[in-house]
């Protein structure tokens, strides 16, 4: 081997106090995971003998236990961006003592080479390979690891054996240029390649490397209940019916999912439903659910940043990798979530809301307006310029106590002006050119729970006319009922 091998507690005695690293990893897939967890244990030891040692964290989007985890309760992270799903850092963040920025997750590079999060100290990244000559085979995700790796003064890789190099070729490595340089994306369709299989870096940034035998840390999601079943075929059958009325090509246009049960629910009522065709994914994520379209013919092809697969749907894919080379294509976030090629492509977009108000607007991001639960991530990159934006959400929380549908959201994430159609398990508000009181009247009788809907009338009724009637001293009284009372029924208008 060219490069130096090390432990990876000897890699985390190079870190110093305030060192700003970009880590792979988009979820836990491709995520960083010996020396995070090596960094955490040597920030225990600087704590315990009274010296200060906090790191600056820029990811793709979360990451595993490992990395996150680790991290949070070894209490050695003074910033982290641009999104995270973990309890810890949850807590962290909620609390103030963690920094965290929440970002658009395809803005997330172009902050990184415009400067806006300062000078990268290290890149740590986990590879299938790396060449005498600096060309690094990435393994289950691309997320921002070009771009860190390009602009850190120094790399360290974890060289992890549990991927395997038949990953080759199915990475498309593009990065775009700072403007005033920048030029369009040549990507088309779908299954379009512009790049190149590996990140290719200056071998003496190379400092040294890792030698793991680790899996991705992703865990498996619940089996759709009676409530994500009925949200996905609300969606499919409104699909379907916009193809059958004209709105959406015979050929059918590339669908971008989120993450989590829904969306696996989504996606298997697509693939049930005869009258949709087979389609192709545009996505950040690629999930179990994916990978079983591929192989049962109900999709096509998927684009991605980030093969998110349980360890043996991961071992079915190496089983299988020339089945799927020519059916997957993992690329870097700037471009798999960039909204130049959402709008080009069409991208018809489906993700997940925390709470939705009457007139549209989208909180994907906090609890009650303070409490982050995980990010904005990649939802707004296709929601501000999708085909048809969607978003989904059963219609009550914490057992009918919480109604997802409320006067006004208490954290906007998506404003109504990108806002297409909402779902739920009771049905569709298709609000599409539609006034504000069209909105509002299409939400509560088609989305909210029937014994929300009174109250929310209530509430319209008692509010003062306009374009878009509102009451700001009435617009919380549910989140307020909720937090004084455990219970949004009790709200009075």
């Amino acid at each position: 081997m060219a490069y130096k091998t090390m432990t990876a507690e000897e890699a985390a005695s190079l870190i110093k106090n305030g060192d700003n690293i970009a880590f792979s990893g988009f979820t836990p897939a491709g995520a960083a995971k010996a020396i995070p967890t090596a960094i955490a244990e040597r920030a225990k030891s600087e704590h315990a003998a009274g010296r200060e040692f906090k790191i600056k964290a820029i990811t793709g989007a979360s990451g595993g236990p490992s990395l996150d985890g680790v991290l949070a309760q070894a209490d050695a992270l003074e910033y982290r961006a641009p999104y995270q799903s973990n309890a810890d850092m949850r807590k962290g963040i909620n609390a103030g003592s963690i920094n965290f920025t929440d970002m658009h997750l395809s803005m997330t590079p172009q902050y990184m080479n415009y400067g806006f999060l300062g000078k990268f100290d290290w890149a740590i990244v986990e590879a299938a390979e790396v060449s005498e000559n600096g060309e690094i085979l990435l393994t289950t995700s691309v997320g921002i690891s070009p771009t860190g790796l390009k602009l850190a003064d120094k790399i360290i890789i974890e060289l992890n054996e549990y991927h395997s190099p038949k990953l080759r070729g199915m990475h498309d490595i593009y990065e775009t240029a700072n403007p005033p340089y920048r030029r369009e994306i040549p990507i088309y369709t779908c299954s379009d390649r512009c790049g190149t299989e590996t990140v290719k870096v200056d071998p003496s940034k190379i400092v040294g490397i890792v030698l793991t035998n680790r899996p991705d840390e992703v865990g498996g999601f619940k089996e759709a209940d009676a409530i994500t079943t009925k949200v996905g075929e609300n969606v499919s059958n409104f699909l379907a019916a916009e193809m059958k009325a004209g709105r959406i090509p015979a050929e059918f246009l590339p669908i971008q999912s989120g993450v989590g049960n829904i969306a696996n629910a989504v996606l298997g009522a697509m693939g049930s439903n005869p009258d949709i065709p087979q389609f192709s994914m545009f996505s950040e994520v690629l999930q179990d659910s994916v990978i079983d379209m591929l192989e049962n013919g109900h999709m096509k092809f998927a684009s991605a940043t980030s093969l998110t697969v349980t360890s043996p749907k991961l071992k079915e894919i190496y089983d299988n990798i020339k089945f799927f080379h020519d059916k997957i294509v993992l690329r870097p976030q700037e471009i798999s979530n960039n909204p130049e090629l959402v709008r080009r492509l069409g991208i018809i977009s489906i993700n997940t809301a925390i709470e939705v108000d009457l007139f549209g607007n989208v909180n994907s991001s906090h609890i009650m307006g303070k409490n982050l639960m995980n990010g904005i991530g990649g939802s707004g990159d296709f929601t501000r310029s999708a085909y048809i934006s969607i978003f989904t959400t059963p219609a009550v929380a914490k057992g009918g106590l919480i109604s997802a549908f409320v006067p006004l959201v208490s954290h906007a994430d998506h404003s109504e002006h990108s806002v297409n159609v909402v779902v739920s398990e009771y049905g569709v508000a298709d609000l599409r050119c539609k006034t504000p009181m069209q909105r509002a009247e299409l939400i509560i009788n088609n989305c909210a729970a029937p014994e929300y809907r009174d109250l929310l009338r209530a509430y319209m009724a008692s509010v003062a006319k306009g374009h878009t009637p509102q009451t700001l001293s009435k617009a919380y009284a549910m989140h307020e009922a909720f937090v004084k009372e455990g219970d949004m029924h009790k709200a009075v208008f």
